[in-house]
């Protein structure tokens, strides 16, 4: 699909992978909708890509950016929050949380979206999951969950659209990426391998999954390997992730 003329709304667009998608696209003569909790750094995206700022909590109204938004001809469901430990030392409103932003509301909002693509016959969803949502990881598991959530209700929806003409569908994998979501979670990330890639070659990947409508992309490419071995040989995938971790 092309990004000339299309109206695209961002999610987590004031700071990270979506400031850095909003960036990628600006230029390109997509109309840019951003959206996001913190006022100043989204203006401030906002003004640097010629976009329209609108604060909102999609966890709480995603309704109302669904309105203020209007019709939409992409949505990229960026938006997203992580928590690491312990499993049973985690805060249970701090579950409730990241079920609520990373795996109901890009639903919410897509059922709220979804139709007047239909409607239009054009149209694109982008869901940006994780890698941590194709294998588990450890200490991550709320995380973890969500993500493959996400990404399996992409995949039902994808199916359920087959015969919709016009509308695209795309799933976009990052890696670790070097964005404050680390400080936000609770947790620095403190391996020395796989190095953080930086959130453009993350937003790259979106505006290229969603121009060559790529069904699925992950960032960086190699992480395709551990994530079908873990569907093809799960045995000696554990076996793996208990050496190298």
């Amino acid at each position: 699909m092309e990004l000339d003329g299309a109206r695209v709304l961002i999610t987590g667009a004031s700071s990270g992978v979506g400031a850095a998608t909003a960036r990628a696209m600006a230029g390109t003569g997509a109309r840019l909708v951003l959206a996001g909790r913190d006022r100043k750094r989204l203006e401030a995206v906002a003004a640097e890509t010629g976009g329209q700022a609108v604060v909102a909590d999609i966890t709480t109204d995603a309704r109302g950016l669904a309105r203020r938004a209007g019709p939409v001809d992409i949505l990229v469901n960026n938006a997203g929050e992580g928590w690491a430990g312990p499993f049973t030392r985690m805060p249970p409103d701090r579950l409730t949380g990241l079920v609520s932003v990373n795996l109901t509301a890009p639903i919410e909002l897509t059922r709220l979206l979804l139709p007047g693509m239909i409607e239009a016959n054009r149209g694109h969803i982008v869901f940006v999951t994780s890698i941590a949502g194709a294998i588990g990881v450890g200490r991550e598991a709320v995380y973890s969950a969500t993500k493959a959530g996400l990404a399996a209700f992409a995949e039902a929806l994808r199916d359920e659209l087959r015969e919709s003409r016009g509308i695209g569908l795309s799933v976009v994998l990052p890696g670790v990426v070097d964005t404050p979501f680390f400080e936000r979670r609770g947790a620095p990330y403190d391996r020395s391998w796989p190095l953080p890639v930086p959130p453009e070659r993350v937003a790259r990947g979106i505006v290229t999954s969603i121009r060559r409508d790529r069904p699925e992309s992950f960032v960086p490419g190699w992480l395709r390997l551990p994530a079908r071995l873990r569907g093809a040989a799960p045995g000696a995938f554990r076996r793996l992730m208990r050496c190298f971790g």
